[in-house]
């Protein structure tokens, strides 16, 4: 019986070694390649910019440190005052969180408590879909934004046993409405369902650029319990409806 080689020829073993070293390198430095989670897209974004299909992404990057979204916020001119960490329970915690404070544009009711990446949220789309919307639509400025709240200890839609809420974490803005400065008020709830209407289409239009900055969007078209309200919330996955 002929034995079989203890060695594979040279020619073999380079080429074995040219293929399994750059394998064995990638491995071994593994997260050293890079920090940045996948899908982020680490480009500077301004409150000045207006929206496109890379905001969302962008903002995520940008705020994704605690420092770096304090020094965003600051940086575009967003009033925001820190608060101290709260722990209600294990599923409902708010951690590096703040007061977004008027800045022009009052919030009711006022000083409502978030998260710094929600903060920097709500006002990138205040500014570039709310505002511009209602200049190109009324003719007006945004004077107020009325909303029913940001942190709530509870589970998604208040259903025993459903996952927490990111209300929970104040990550999660509920949108019912704005006015304007030539006293005009405009809500989801008693205005959503004429689409054809002024209001309506100022709706849809702040839903819409909502979706490109948030990754969950719910309006009165999700289900009745939104019937009132937008929801805006950061997180994982990605609703727009």
């Amino acid at each position: 019986m002929r034995e079989r080689p203890t060695a594979l020829p040279l020619e073999k073993a380079a080429l074995r070694v040219a293929v399994i070293a750059p394998a064995l390198i990638i491995a071994a430095l593994g997260g050293c390649t890079s920090t940045v989670r996948p899908g982020l897209d680490r480009r500077p974004i301004a409150i000045t910019e207006p929206l496109d299909g890379s905001s969302r992404a962008r903002l995520a990057y940008a705020t994704s440190e605690s420092a770096s979204c304090q020094a965003w916020l600051a940086a575009a001119a967003v009033p925001f005052r820190p608060v101290a960490d709260q722990i209600q329970s294990e599923t409902c915690r708010v951690i590096a969180a703040g007061t977004l404070q008027n800045d022009g544009v009052r919030y009711a009711p006022p000083r409502p408590m978030m998260t710094c990446p929600l903060a920097a949220a709500v006002s990138l789309w205040r500014r570039q879909a709310v505002d511009a919307a209602a200049l190109e639509i009324f003719g007006a400025r945004v004077t107020q934004i009325d909303h029913l709240g940001v942190y709530a200890c509870r589970p998604v839609n208040n259903t025993p046993g459903a996952r927490p809420s990111a209300h929970a974490r104040a990550s999660a803005m509920d949108i019912a409405g704005v006015r304007l400065s030539d006293g005009r008020r405009i809500s989801v709830k008693a205005h959503w369902s004429d689409g054809a209407a002024a209001e309506g289409r100022f709706l849809r239009r702040i839903r819409d650029g909502a979706c490109q900055v948030f990754q969950t969007t719910l309006s009165p078209d999700y289900n009745l319990a939104h019937a009132d309200h937008l929801h805006l919330e950061l997180g994982e996955g990605r609703i727009c409806r």
